[in-house]
Parts: structure tokens; C-alpha cells; sequence
């Protein structure tokens, strides 16, 4: 069982930034960040794994900056210049092993969620 804790949502302006944590109770070799906007399903946004490698959603590259630091256990999502369309609810996720063929930004990779985190962008 991993469980984990966001924070660090909040209301910012467009071309704002916030940065979200994710504090995990143990160590999770694949972790990703997950947005949900009313109405509309679940998206990936962000991955990485304990080595550091990196994958991005189309819609944020260049934008957002995913983190990990594996001493505190802790994932980060830094956004910056953020756009009303990245107003959603912010969920962590953890998969303790690898993929071994699951998909990186596919809900069903992750047994474990956290409660998520809200951030509302308005121009």
C-alpha cells in the first residue's frame, strides 16, 4: 500500500504558476500527475520514475515541471504561465514497480490515488 497526499493547489491568475506536492508513504518507482476538469475524464500530465526519466502531455511540455525527491518520498509538479484550460482537480498516482508494458498516462497503470488537489486559473 502506498498512500499519498497532495497539496499546493490554489487560485492564480493566467501566466501564473503554483507548484503541487505529492508525499507518498514509501517510495514508488513510477509516479505520475493526473488533471480532471468537470465534465470532462481524466487526463495524464506528467510522469516520472525513480530514475529521473520524464514524460509530458502535449498540452503542458515546456510549461510544467515534474520533480521528485526520492529522500522525502515527495513528487513536485511546478506549472508555470498557467492557462484557464489548466483549471482541473490535480491527482498524484503511484505504481511501486514498472510498467512492464502498461501505459504511462493510462488511469489503470495506478493502484494508488490520492484525494487530489484543486487549481483554478482565471483570466
Amino acid at each position: 500500500q502506498v498512500q499519498l497526499a497532495e497539496s499546493g493547489g490554489g487560485s492564480v491568475q493566467v501566466g501564473g504558476s503554483l507548484r503541487l506536492s505529492c508525499v507518498a508513504s514509501k517510495n514508488a518507482y513510477n509516479m505520475a500527475w493526473f488533471r480532471q476538469a468537470p465534465g470532462k475524464e481524466r487526463e495524464g500530465v506528467a510522469h516520472m520514475t525513480s530514475a529521473a526519466s520524464t514524460t509530458y502531455a502535449e498540452a503542458v511540455k515546456g510549461r510544467f515541471t515534474i520533480s521528485k525527491d526520492n529522500v522525502k518520498n515527495t513528487l513536485y509538479l511546478q506549472m508555470d504561465n498557467l492557462k484557464p484550460e489548466d483549471t482541473a482537480r490535480y491527482y498524484c498516482a503511484a505504481l511501486a514497480g514498472f510498467l512492464n508494458g502498461r501505459r504511462k498516462f493510462d488511469m489503470n497503470t495506478y493502484p494508488y490515488w490520492g484525494q487530489g488537489t484543486q487549481v483554478t486559473v482565471s483570466s
